[in-house]
């Protein structure tokens, strides 16, 4: 089991954060997605550690950005 923590840029609304938890979700291994809209904080809790790559491309998807 591994948890990472990002920082996504530009969510400002439910339907943001909506958007980003269901595209990390389809990301194979996921187990869950925790997206705290007032910090940007998006915990994902996966059944091995994700590559970065995967998990910025499906943020992009939503429509954001992630921190670096």
């Amino acid at each position: 089991m591994a948890t990472t923590t990002y920082t996504v840029k530009g969510m400002t609304c439910g339907h943001c954060a909506g958007s980003v938890k269901t595209e990390i979700g389809k990301i194979d291994g996921v187990t869950s997605v925790d997206v705290d809209l007032a910090t940007g904080a998006v915990r994902v809790d996966s059944a091995a550690p994700l590559a970065d790559a995967d998990v910025a491309a499906a943020v992009d998807e939503a429509g954001y950005e992630v921190a670096v």
